[in-house]
This record gives C-alpha cells, structure tokens and sequence, in this order.
C-alpha cells in the first residue's frame, strides 16, 4: 500500500473510531495524520523518543483496527454509500421505469438491512 493510501486509511479508521482512544493517543496520531507531523517532530513535542511514537501510532492502528474488525462500521458506511450511489444513478437515469423502481428498492431494502 502506498504512503498516501495508509495515510487515507489511517484517517478513516480515526473518523470511526478515534474517540475510543485516550486523549494523549488522539493528539499524536491527529499530530501524523492530520497535521502532516514527522515521527521526529511528535517526538521533540512530546518529549518521548521516535521509536516510543512509532509504537504508539501502531498500538493505535491496531486497536482501532480491532475494532473495525468486530463491528464492521467502516464496511458497512461504504455498502451503504454504495447502495446510496447506485440509487442516486437509478434516479437520474429513469423516470417511470418499472425495473428501475424495483432495484431502488431492493437497494434501499439492503441500506435498512444494513443499518439494523
């Protein structure tokens, strides 16, 4: 995976899960994600070693990993948005179309399933 993608996924997981993080966690892992911060940087800032922010930006992963894991959240955001998307098309696309009706059930069908 690419910089930018673990980066991408970092973020993700953080939107989901990171308030179940503790406050010092939240602030070094929004200090690389979001403000774009150097592991050396984090480091000086919080008087702690390179290494020791390392470990705590992977703990962090893990954990919000874990999460995502047993409760599937980030999954099911993006079957729903899909759904969303494909009936948003449907929609635009037809207008008194039987089939087209029909699918949009079915897709706002699975979004309840989903949310349940």
């Amino acid at each position: 995976m690419s910089e930018v993608g673990k980066i991408i996924e970092q973020g993700i997981l953080y939107d989901f899960y990171g308030d179940l993080l503790t406050a010092h966690q939240k602030e070094i892992y929004e200090d690389l994600v979001y403000n774009d911060m150097s592991l050396n940087e984090i480091a000086s800032e919080y008087g702690i070693s390179k290494q020791g922010v390392h470990d705590l930006i992977k703990r962090c992963t893990q954990t919000m990993q874990g999460y995502e894991d047993k409760l599937h959240m980030i999954s099911r955001f993006n079957s729903i948005r899909s759904d969303a998307q494909k009936m948003k098309k449907i929609i635009d696309n037809t207008e008194d179309d039987f089939q087209g009706r029909n699918e949009i059930l079915r897709l706002s069908d699975h979004i309840i399933e989903e949310l349940i």
